[in-house]
């Protein structure tokens, strides 16, 4: 007999996978059901509105990237070592994280879009710390599309080998 939780699992995993592929926007209620074998109705039940999956998988991924934004690291490279970790490490949910909920909107200042660019925006300062001149700007923005796209692109792909190879692209910056 399937559980409550064993059916939340598997909605969730599910809406994981397809919004690492599809994207927030291009994946409804009902592609997740029928990747499921249930109904929309049912997914609804567990998940109404759909903003509640999303909430759900990236809650381990704020709760992480705070502690990341948190963390006096001993220099930059150390930071982006960290952060290469973060992004392979929830590369499922970094498309979501990075690019649907963070995309610019007129949303209200306490939505979870708000709180993904307040922690994009953190992330870039961290990276090019006060008063960046161009270059570093370039760079440092260069450096989160590398991760961002490297994730989101790159899900069916050993995880080592996703770390190992964005932190060599990485060091560029």
């Amino acid at each position: 007999m399937t559980t409550p939780d064993d059916t939340r699992s598997r909605i969730l995993a599910a809406a994981r996978q397809l919004f690492a592929e599809r994207g927030y926007a291009g994946t409804s209620l009902a592609d997740i059901a029928a990747a499921v074998g249930l109904t929309k109705t049912a997914v609804a039940y567990h998940f109404h509105p759909k903003d509640r999956l999303a909430y759900e998988l990236l809650a381990p991924a704020a709760d992480d990237m705070l502690a990341l934004l948190g963390t006096d690291f001993p220099d930059r490279k150390a930071f982006v070592e960290a952060l290469v970790t973060f992004a392979v490490r929830y590369r499922s949910v970094i498309r979501l994280f990075m690019e649907d909920l963070a995309a610019e909107d007129p949303g209200s200042p306490d939505s979870e879009r708000a709180t993904v660019r307040s922690f994009r925006d953190e992330i870039f300062a961290r990276l090019a710390g006060d008063d960046p001149d161009p270059r570093t700007r370039l760079k440092s923005w260069a450096l989160l599309g590398a991760l961002q796209w490297g994730a989101v692109r790159t899900t069916d792909l050993p995880e080592d080998e996703v770390r190992d190879v964005l932190l060599e692209a990485c060091r560029g910056f």
